[in-house]
């Protein structure tokens, strides 16, 4: 079953954001078959609203816990928490997968 990981980057902290962005695009890429969607969490003008979304495609919650402490943004001590929660594909892309 997909794990839903939502991370939360710790305040001031936009630099190393900055800083690791090409290693963690690296690491998505690297990744890419076990992504089913992934972005930066955004606010309302553009800006980053400090932490991001990932829902991967892994059959357990260690696998998902490994997956994300890996990611160079975890490595560089990027994140304030992370959350992880099962997820239930029902509709992507338009199509029904109940």
């Amino acid at each position: 079953m997909p794990f839903l990981i939502e991370t939360f980057d710790k305040p001031d902290h936009a630099h190393v954001r900055a800083q690791e962005r090409a290693a963690h695009l690296a690491f998505l890429e690297k990744h890419k078959t076990l992504l089913l969607a992934c972005g930066p969490k955004l606010n309302d003008d553009g800006s980053s609203a400090g932490g991001g979304v990932y829902i991967v495609d892994l059959d357990t919650r260690e696998e998902a816990e490994r997956f994300i402490a890996e990611d160079p943004f975890s490595l560089a001590e990027l994140f304030e928490r992370v959350s992880i929660v099962h997820w239930r594909k029902a509709y992507v892309d338009g199509v029904c997968y109940l």
